[in-house]
């Protein structure tokens, strides 16, 4: 019965090895256990479904097992511990008698070796059993399914031989002891170790230099490469104590975390455009060609999603692998035949699927490795497991591509955060070997803020690096916005391909129209490419829209990464965020570009759905002029977030900054003029739509809005034009007393752009931001917009005290503020002074929650000091932190005679007796609070006690929450005496307690207000 119950106890470890390996390994173990007569041919049966998921049939078998009595959980750990060590170093010198009276007792007492001995020749047995009349040609066909592998057809034959009377079992038992033994594991074959060295070798040549934003291949991605912020995806709104900060991951961690679908095999990363998801696959590749991590995979397939929808022609998982990652010299059939047996030594990676024109479908099942289908058919059923079953994939996308039918298939999601501020110093540092230069461009970026905010994304980070010159030694200002930023590259790449005597040393009208025939051509082509979701531009496409090698040299457009072998030297942008620069370029300068077709961009028209529509972008060459129809399709066609980027740049271009420059371009001012009109009325109007959709505010609350997708984007567009009216005009008739963005991407960038238009406000609003990438820089760039906000929610934001110092210096002299909601981020004891003279100086403060962050005793006595000068504070969360027994005497002490505090939390906090005992006196003199939260501390009973007496003589508590606090009876008993002298109290908490079933019963009759 111990062993039950050790059993039981561990079930979830269970399930988790059990569903860990491949369907291959579950079925060994079951193979094991058929063979002791641990299961029965019923139980056996019952586990071998097709079509269910692993993790279902790892439950029923630990159900079966643990109804089969100590014994049979005894040998469900050895038959675990066979079938590992079966797979790494087979036992095959099992004989059995050719000629036993009972063979199919046989063929199941020795079904581990004989399932090992059939391996590799199953394909003959069964064509020897078809030929001799043992099996139908419909039996045959239905083993040879190309669902199965070669042991799962060897065990589909044994079965059938346990059910059939015609002589199947003795033919099997005796043609099987005569077949030859395997010598070694299959991966230990010439034709895979020979196939596994020149993947390697393919790997490693493709990853060895930064390609996402060099064409150069001068930057060696060992030297440079620096840590991104990754963080697992949070799940809000679910029950349960309040959530702690989200884990970072490094990269080595990528396969670590278990996820909430434990069916599925894919890792998904998103980020932003520019957060550095191509480089962070590449750096994995790189790892694993070099022998130095994630080295459970005997085989890595890199794949671009962006080329892979270029394959036109249908395709099968073995053309997929072979043809278009790489081919192996010999023994192909060997070495796929290896990859479906052992899926879990493999890992695919999908880059960039936000790139991939077709969206993402489960409604077609395709099952065969080897019939073809179309790309897109292949991938998704990839995704789903349907396909190559237990081997890993990563994918990654920009967020908005991904839908909730893709996320069903998802084992864990990663969200790619850029760059923290150690990250970008680090980087730059990587990048210029001479200190000096590092040093002056760090000093540069920590005095501009608004640049510094941009940097966050690591393709801004390498624009600083890569025109270092321009920003140190040029004394114009700083680049402010990302178009200005775009244009700083463009001057750089400009420059470096003029001749040194005739070239100006800044970007003027002069420099750009010598070039402009390139540009436009540039453009053009950018804007076809995404009218098109067409990325990689084969040489065809390029001389359609007269790109020459003049306009190649310029530098923007590189070689393709991992080309497929249908393209012939294709080329590519350096990034999706200057092919979408270049297009907005190409609107702006076009001369023949109507104004009118600007309104396609910022989403004033629904895109329409008719023949004209789906067939044009086809029929548009993207050499010919681009009328107002054509354009128009081209804009409606394009991925939305591409769309998004193009109209920021668009506004950014026709800003009263850069007039002058287009102008000078432009053959027709007055033509700049009408799409800069033009481009105004559409952002307008597209904001007084989307706040006109804002549903009316609940009769007695504040009127709500949640941003869609768009908004963020449209306030980008705003700040990228940065005309100060248009911007107070934009938000005149917003009336909403709560804006909420959480989960919008949100870092410093659009921090400046939401500070930008929200300080325009006439009504104070609650900022809600959860979820985001503010960091310290976002709190900055947040500063002038503060004086608007009532609230401020920055849950989840990596902010550490440098950016609450700075934010609670400002909020000094804010009086619109009066909540602060700062939990689950890196806050220590550093801010509490600043905190103290908050409360101090701020009599009108109402809600200060610090819950999930890394104060200590030192930092709540210091906050102790502002409470006693405070008169107004209402809430007050410290949940999660480790003030300890001193802090709580502090806090206590401080909160004896606070009149207006009605809601305290010390969850979590490792607080004792001795703390019980000080809030127990507070609750004596307190007449205000009303909610005392102090789960997941250790009270005991001691301190329970202590907090009865308090409760005798207290009036206004109405809810005492004491789960997890190792309370026995003897606490609870105290308790129900103060309760009897207490009518105010409603309920007490006591959850997760150290009480048996029957002291659960007595006491929940003794007093209904305690929860048990």
């Amino acid at each position: 019965m111990c062993a039950q119950e050790a059993f039981q106890a561990q079930r979830s470890q269970l399930v988790e090895l059990l569903v860990s390996g491949s369907l291959e390994g579950f079925e060994s173990i079951l193979d094991w256990l058929l063979s002791w007569e641990v299961l029965s041919w019923e139980d056996y049966e019952g586990l071998s479904l097709l079509g269910q998921p692993l993790s279902h049939l790892a439950r029923r078998l630990l159900d079966t097992v643990w109804n089969k009595g100590a014994w049979g959980c005894e040998q469900l750990i050895a038959a675990v511990q066979e079938a590992q060590a079966d797979s790494q170093s087979p036992k095959l010198c099992d004989h059995w008698d050719p000629h036993s009276p009972h063979p199919a007792q046989d063929l199941r007492s020795h079904r581990p070796a004989i399932v090992r001995r059939l391996y590799s020749h199953v394909e003959g047995v069964l064509d020897l059993a078809k030929e001799r009349g043992f099996i139908s040609l419909y039996e045959c066909d239905e083993i040879r399914l190309p669902i199965f592998t070669s042991s799962q057809r060897a065990r589909r034959l044994l079965d059938l031989a346990m059910v059939k009377a015609n002589g199947l079992a003795p033919f099997l038992l005796q043609h099987v002891e005569e077949l030859p033994v395997p010598k070694a594991l299959p991966f230990e074959d010439a034709a895979c170790k020979k196939y596994m060295s020149k993947l390697r070798t393919t790997v490693s040549a493709q990853s060895r230099f930064l390609s996402t934003y060099d064409g150069a291949e001068s930057l060696c991605l060992e030297e440079i490469y620096t840590e991104n912020v990754l963080e697992i995806r949070t799940e809000v709104g679910m029950a349960g104590p309040p959530q702690s900060c989200p884990a970072t991951l490094g990269l080595e961690g990528l396969f670590s975390s278990q996820g909430l679908n434990k069916d599925a095999d894919t890792v998904l990363v998103v980020g932003e455009a520019g957060s550095g998801k191509s480089t962070l696959l590449q750096q994995l590749h790189l790892l694993w060609a070099a022998g130095r991590d994630f080295q459970d995979f005997l085989f890595v397939f890199p794949f671009s999603c962006r080329q892979l929808q270029c394959v036109a022609k249908p395709l099968s998982m073995q053309a997929l692998l072979f043809e278009h990652c790489c081919w192996p010299d010999l023994g192909q059939q060997d070495v796929f035949q290896f990859l479906l047996e052992h899926p879990d030594r493999v890992l695919l990676t999908f880059d960039g699927f936000d790139e991939f024109k077709f969206r993402f479908t489960d409604r077609e099942r395709h099952c065969s490795p080897t019939h073809p289908t179309s790309v897109q058919n292949l991938l998704f059923n990839l995704l789903q497991g349907n396909l190559l079953k237990n081997a890993r994939k990563v994918l990654t996308s920009r967020p908005d591509a991904v839908s909730a039918c893709l996320r069903k298939y998802v084992r864990v999601e990663l969200t790619l955060k850029g760059f923290s501020e150690d990250g970008i110093e680090l980087y730059l540092r990587k990048r210029h070997r001479d200190p000096g230069v590092a040093d002056r461009l760090i000093s540069l970026l920590k005095a501009t803020s608004a640049l510094h905010g941009l940097c966050h994304l690591p393709v801004f980070s390498w624009m600083v690096s890569k025109c270092h010159q321009e920003l140190l030694l040029q004394g114009g200002g700083s680049p402010t916005t990302t178009t200005d930023m775009y244009l700083l590259i463009l001057q750089h790449f400009l420059l470096h391909t003029s001749p040194p005597d005739s070239a100006p040393h800044h970007l003027g009208a002069g420099l750009l129209r010598g070039r402009l025939p390139t540009l436009l051509h540039l453009g053009r082509l950018a804007l076809w490419g995404l009218g098109m979701c067409c990325y990689v531009f084969s040489a065809k496409q390029l001389q359609a829209a007269h790109v020459d090698s003049e306009d190649i040299s310029l530098g923007f457009l590189v070689r393709a990464q991992r080309a497929v072998s249908e393209s012939t030297a294709p080329l590519e942008f350096l990034h999706i965020t200057f092919q979408c620069f270049f297009a907005a370029l190409y609107l702006a300068l076009s001369a023949d570009m109507p104004p009118s077709s600007l309104r396609y961009l910022f989403n004033c028209h629904q895109p329409e759905s008719s023949l004209l529509a789906r067939l044009l972008p086809a029929l548009c060459v993207p050499g010919s002029r681009c009328k107002e129809d054509s354009v128009a399709v081209l804009l409606q066609e394009a991925e939305p977030h591409n769309l998004q980027i193009t109209a920021a740049f668009l506004a950014g271009l026709l800003s009263q900054e850069h007039r002058s420059l287009l102008a000078e371009c432009q053959a027709s001012e007055k033509a700049l003029l009408r799409r800069r009109d033009c481009a105004r009325r559409c952002l307008a109007h597209s904001l007084h739509k989307h706040f006109h959709s804002i549903p009316p505010a609940v009769p007695g609350e504040a009127k709500s809005m949640h941003a869609m997708p768009g908004f963020v984007w449209l306030i980008r567009s705003l700040y990228e034009m940065q005309e100060e009216r248009l911007a107070r005009e934009a938000v005149r008739r917003l009336n909403v007393g709560h804006l909420k963005l959480t989960f919008c991407s949100v870092g410093p960038a659009e921090c400046a752009a939401l500070a930008f238009v929200l300080r325009h406000l006439r009504w104070p609003v609650a900022l809600q931001l959860d979820h985001n990438s503010v960091g310290d820089i976002g709190v900055e760039q947040l500063l002038p917009c503060l004086s608007v906000c009532k609230a401020l929610y920055l849950r989840d934001n990596n902010i550490s005290d440098r950016g609450i110092c700075k934010l609670i210096e400002h909020a000094l002299h804010c009086e619109q503020l009066q909540k602060l909601a700062l939990f689950n981020n890196k806050l220590t004891d550093g801010c509490a002074h600043s905190m103290a003279r908050l409360l101090e100086c701020r009599r009108n403060f109402l809600a200060l929650r610090l819950g999930n962050n890394h104060i200590t005793a030192v930092g709540a006595q210091v906050l102790a000091q502002g409470l006693r000068a405070n008169a107004s504070l209402q809430f007050l969360g410290f949940w999660g932190n480790k003030v300890g027994d001193k802090g709580a005497q502090a806090l206590a002490e401080a909160l004896g005679d606070h009149r207006s505090l009605r809601w305290l939390s010390l969850v979590g906090n490792n607080i004792g007796s001795v703390g019980a005992q000080a809030l127990a006196l507070m609750l004596e003199k307190n007449v205000a609070l009303e909610e005392l939260c102090l789960e997941e501390n250790r009270l005991q009973d001691e301190g329970v006690c202590s907090l009865a007496e308090g409760l005798k003589r207290n009036s206004s508590l109405k809810v005492l929450k004491l789960s997890n606090n190792c309370v026995t009876y003897l606490g609870a008993e105290a308790l129900l005496q103060a309760l009897a002298r207490n009518d105010t109290i409603l309920e007490v908490w006591l959850r997760g307690n150290t009480f048996s079933p029957e002291e659960i019963e007595k006491l929940s009759h003794r007093d209904t207000r305690l929860l048990l």
